[in-house]
């Protein structure tokens, strides 16, 4: 996660991805390692600007050099464990879990190594090439996002009927404005791939491409969990259940940074006492 900082002066301070939505606030990446159950065995501290995949490094070493473990499964979301974490991972024995990405299960329905058929509510698992793919379709999951894209196509329609409102009240109006406006509101809810503005005779018209609304939303729900673990090592609905896990480190970074624990605002500059900082709103979750 990252964490706002108060002044410019923390010797981590850079900007970055800003998690908090704190605009015009310099920042740090905190790095949390937990144990299957949720508690946290290690934090730290890097600069501002780090991604999430350059933190990753540090914590194989930190597994294999510090804690001396010689048989780990990191598990980590689709934007944490990537081809190079893997290539990491293996160089020390290691194994992974972690899910892929929408363009990712696109590219396995076109190779044929998924099917569509595959993801229902039961979690059915394949092998391809070494790798164990599990999915599921989550119909609670589905149905939040198709009615979170009906609200967008509602609040769109609502926009288009007050602008034709304007229009008919105010002559000299420009239509070209009132079309770049619900366009620019379209655009900012991101539901250009299927929905357009069209005008005639001063009205506005919003437009719902079917065919292209099915093809977005055919993966509504659906998920892919990948692991190298062997299958005598973990059985699918084990690799599945830890993957759901992670969901304990997310808790934990909520709770640190609670009004309980103040993980933020940070108001100390040297590296040293930011990671002391740190360290201790993970003792106070712990």
């Amino acid at each position: 996660t990252s964490s706002y900082l108060e002044g410019m002066k923390n010797e981590y301070a850079d900007w970055g991805y800003n998690r908090d939505k704190k605009r015009g606030k310099m920042q740090i990446v905190i790095g949390l390692l937990t144990d299957e159950s949720g508690c946290p065995i290690s934090i730290e501290v890097f600069k501002g600007n780090t991604s999430d995949v350059k933190t990753f490094a540090s914590q194989i070493k930190k597994l294999a050099s510090e804690f001396g473990c010689e048989s780990v499964t990191m598990v980590g979301d689709r934007g944490m464990i990537k081809s190079d974490q893997i290539a990491d991972l293996s160089d020390q024995g290691f194994h992974y879990i972690t899910a892929t990405t929408k363009a990712q299960m696109e590219t396995l329905l076109k190779q044929g190594v998924i099917q569509m058929e595959l993801f229902t509510e039961k979690l059915c698992e394949i092998e391809h090439e070494g790798i164990r793919y599990i999915m599921r379709r989550n119909p609670v999951r589905a149905k939040e996002i198709e009615d979170s894209r009906n609200k967008k196509v509602e609040k769109i329609s609502k926009m288009a009927e007050e602008r034709n409102n304007y229009l008919s009240e105010h002559s000299k109006a420009n239509v070209s404005t009132a079309i770049a406006v619900v366009n620019e509101r379209i655009e900012k809810l991101n539901v250009s791939g299927f929905i357009s503005v069209e005008a005639s005779e001063r009205a506005l018209t919003v437009k719902c491409d079917h065919e292209k609304l099915k093809e977005i939303s055919h993966l509504d729900g659906c998920y892919v969990i990948r692991s190298n673990v062997p299958a005598d090592q973990g059985s699918m609905d084990k690799l599945h259940s830890r993957y759901k896990d992670l969901a304990n480190v997310e808790w934990a970074f909520r709770t640190m940074k609670s009004d309980t624990i103040e993980l933020r605002p940070i108001h100390v500059r040297k590296k040293t006492r930011t990671r002391s900082h740190a360290f201790m709103a993970m003792l106070s979750y712990v």
